[in-house]
């Protein structure tokens, strides 16, 4: 982790909100049910919860585009919705937070997807999914690219956030990286395990340990082996940046050419990681639109998924919070 003085942070801090970017992924609903433990069920050894209280909030790449404004930039979303009761509830909290649904398509083969957590006495319980994983026809792709093409002039980054829900599929992948590269435009890719490797000559690359390990079938535990991953994902991405999350033991980042920084996390009290890798690439890319360097970005990613992890269920970082707690961190060390 690097230190990043009080002008150049409050400088990176205006810088963000003179930054666009467009968020395209699979968009969710998260619905949360909340209550507390009061027994355990006579029908199966399952604790029962008294119900206290339900409520939904932006999730999945949704919850992206709500890090990404939270940060004091402006973001277009771009994703996919069921003709559904749900779908309209999500665009209702696109709308309250002010966002524009000019890149939120209906597809009407499948539902909304949601997440339904059962939280008791802040903990998980249990998560119910309702989704469908299809591919989106050509159709739907067409309708991105265009919509893209639109706003060519005025993009600054994109972010793709993959949660292997259908929206990014291969072809729709290598097209919008495509327009991206041909405008200078940065990349930043969150994936999943489906087309993992399809998101070649991106900006910023950002796994999580697992799907690394996964992907290329080998244990990454150590630096050695963090440094030999890293090494296979470049030979077969080209990308320019790579940022591997660690869970509690922080992140790496890789850049070409230079020695990888292991970047230590900053949760003091982890409540849950739900989200985190979410602010994380919000964070990131926010920041390296605004000028920041690669150190720079990942200390802000590393501060804020702190934050988020201390609260319960998604939650987006404020920019606020994050600006105190970075000259919080400079003041201790000082």
């Amino acid at each position: 982790m690097i230190g990043i003085k009080k002008h150049r942070l409050t400088q990176l801090f205006k810088a963000f909100s003179h930054k666009k970017l467009v968020v395209i992924g699979d968009f969710m609903l998260d619905r949360y049910i909340t209550g507390k433990v009061s027994r355990i069920s006579p029908e199966a050894p399952v604790p029962v919860v008294q119900v206290e209280s339900e409520y939904v909030r932006l999730g999945g790449a949704a919850n992206v585009v709500l890090n990404v404004a939270s940060l004091g930039a402006s973001v277009f979303p771009i994703g996919i919705i069921g003709s559904d009761p749900n779908g309209q509830e999500l665009k209702k909290l696109l709308r309250q937070n002010n966002f524009t649904l000019d890149g939120i398509f209906t597809d009407s083969s499948r539902p909304t997807t949601v997440k339904t957590r059962v939280i008791a006495d802040c903990q998980h319980v249990v998560r119910a999914d309702f989704e469908k994983i299809h591919p989106v026809s050509k159709e739907l792709q067409t309708q991105v690219v265009t919509i893209l093409n639109e706003m060519k002039n005025h993009i600054d980054g994109i972010i793709l956030e993959d949660y292997n829900k259908g929206l990014l599929v291969p072809s729709l992948i290598k097209r919008i990286v495509s327009f991206a590269n041909q405008r200078d435009i940065m990349t930043f890719v969150d994936p999943k395990y489906d087309h993992f490797f399809d998101f070649k000559e991106v900006t910023l690359f950002k796994p999580n340990r697992s799907e690394v390990s996964n992907q290329l079938h080998m244990r990454v535990c150590t630096k050695e082996e963090l440094i030999h991953a890293s090494e296979q994902l470049f030979s077969r991405l080209y990308c320019n940046a790579l940022l591997i999350t660690l869970g509690k033991d922080g992140m790496m980042l890789f850049e070409k050419d230079k020695q990888p920084k292991h970047v230590h996390t900053k949760a003091v009290n982890v409540h849950d990681v739900s989200g985190a890798g979410d602010t994380v690439i919000a964070t990131m890319a926010v920041a390296m639109t605004a000028g920041s360097t690669l150190p720079e970005a990942a200390t802000l990613a590393n501060h804020a998924a702190g934050l988020v992890c201390g609260e319960v269920g998604v939650v987006s970082i404020d920019q606020k919070q994050l600006y105190q707690a970075m000259l919080a961190d400079r003041k201790s060390k000082s």
